[in-house]
């Protein structure tokens, strides 16, 4: 198909002129905003595979409604018929789960797998019987392994957008006892919550996502269209409510979007791009989520890193000014000691191209200033900095050592490592926690420089 013919077929698909496009995206919707919404809980709650071992367990319950209402009008191939086959097979199937589990010595991993083999393997048995029945023609029921959304009608996509309001009814009416299940199941059993009865109402809320996604999207696929979204949401989010939302609308977003891709391209399965789609959709989130995104991350990772080197380097300076004759008489005065750079670069291993860089932003901030190549001096707001990185730094030292026994000579790298997370409330209790002596100083002794054993007092 040439590039016009495709661009004329999407401005028919997004105009929704056709009444079965009309049909195909609406349903496709509703089954993508309902598997996000429930697809969150159950990820929350560790129960990832729970709608895999679902869609593979309502194959036998599907081809045993042909088989049982083959002879009736309509050749057997109503589809509430078959749902309601696909349901008692699902909800079997996780009984089956739940028994194995609780009467033998096998994990949930392992139970998972051997009902989901085995109920797949029934029903692609009663699968062939159904093939060779000649009460009436079985064609058209492979289409539940691998769905077929262009074939939906509008009473299918009623029945879809029925079932989506009733879960949607359920999980709000049981938001708060839902989240204290995903959250913290432990504690809702010991305050009395009906733990089990929660488990088999998420349980079954899954079957039933799961089994009106069948005809669409096919049990293949289906796990993708309930993990895929609530996965993608929780890049963009912490809270509960907001990423059943996120997932809600990636979910739904993601299906239209491959139903629309399957519309124009017509020899490309919808539910694949169904799943294709919320897998791109998944990918954004992944780079450019705004809690939890790569460049999210790479970005706090930086501003951590040139906050802490310009820790380091402040540090360094007012200990070699510290150290120098004259360099401060008291806490308020001003250093007239200058600090060369060659000596910082000695001092913290710095490779000098990654030194001037640190010392080019702690000059934009007015920490530090230039007194004539290489020697710097740090000014009075960065001398007043300094000294509060020193403090949190000696505090932490000191707590190293009386209370954890570190040594002396190996306490800096560890203090190093924390020094730069500690908070005023954390700092608080650091001087709480330690002698009067040193809480009452302005600036505590360096362990460094005092002969200290390991949880013992400084000596002389």
């Amino acid at each position: 198909m040439d590039e016009p013919s495709i661009m004329t077929e999407l401005a028919r698909v997004l105009a929704l002129s056709d009444y079965n496009t009309r049909v195909v995206l609406l349903g496709s919707a509703i089954l993508g905003l309902a598997s996000g919404l429930i697809g969150t809980f159950m990820m929350l709650r560790r129960r990832a595979l729970i709608s895999d071992v679902v869609s593979h367990a309502a194959l036998p319950g599907i081809a045993a409604a042909f088989l049982l209402t083959a002879g009736w009008a309509g050749g057997g191939k109503q589809l509430p018929v078959l749902l309601a086959g696909a349901f008692a097979s699902g909800l079997l199937g996780m009984a089956c789960v739940h028994l194995i589990k609780a009467h033998s010595h096998i994990k949930e991993d392992a139970a998972l797998g051997i009902v989901l083999s085995v109920f797949f393997g029934a029903g692609v048995v009663l699968m062939g019987f159904a093939q060779r029945t000649t009460t009436a023609s079985a064609a058209g029921l492979d289409t539940f392994i691998y769905g077929k959304t262009a074939s939906m009608l509008a009473g299918d996509a009623w029945l879809m957008a029925g079932m989506a309001l009733l879960i949607a009814a359920v999980c709000a009416g049981l938001f708060k006892e839902l989240r204290l299940l995903c959250f913290d199941p432990e504690f809702a059993r010991t305050q009395g919550w009906p733990v089990r009865r929660l488990d088999a109402v998420l349980t079954v809320l899954v079957v039933t996502v799961t089994v009106i996604g069948l005809p669409a999207v096919g049990l293949i696929l289906m796990i993708a269209l309930l993990m895929i979204p609530p996965a993608a949401a929780r890049f963009w989010t912490d809270r509960l409510g907001a990423m059943v939302a996120w997932s809600s609308m990636i979910g739904a977003t993601g299906a239209v979007a491959g139903a629309t891709l399957s519309a124009v391209f017509p020899r490309v399965p919808a539910g694949a791009m169904m799943v294709l789609s919320c897998t791109a959709l998944f990918i954004v989130s992944l780079i450019a989520g705004t809690k939890r995104g790569l460049l999210r991350l790479a970005l706090r990772r930086a501003r951590l890193t040139s906050r802490m080197e310009r820790q380091h380097l402040l540090r360094a300076m007012y200990e070699c000014i510290e150290v120098a004759p004259g360099g401060l008489a008291h806490p308020g005065a001003e250093p007239s000691v200058l600090v060369n750079m060659h000596q910082l670069t000695a001092t913290r291993s710095w490779r000098p191209g990654r030194l001037e860089k640190v010392l080019r932003h702690a000059a934009h901030d007015g920490d530090v200033e230039l007194d004539g190549w290489p020697m710097l001096r740090l000014t009075p707001a960065g001398l007043r900095h300094a000294r509060q990185v020193v403090r949190n730094h000696r505090l932490w030292e000191w707590y190293l050592i009386q209370h954890a026994e570190v040594a002396a000579s190996h306490v800096d790298r560890d203090a190093d490592e924390i020094e730069h997370v500690l908070g005023p409330d954390m700092v608080a209790e650091l001087e709480r926690s330690l002698p009067a002596a040193l809480r009452a100083a302005e600036l505590p002794g360096s362990p460094h420089q005092l002969d200290v054993p390991a949880g013992g007092e400084a000596r002389s």
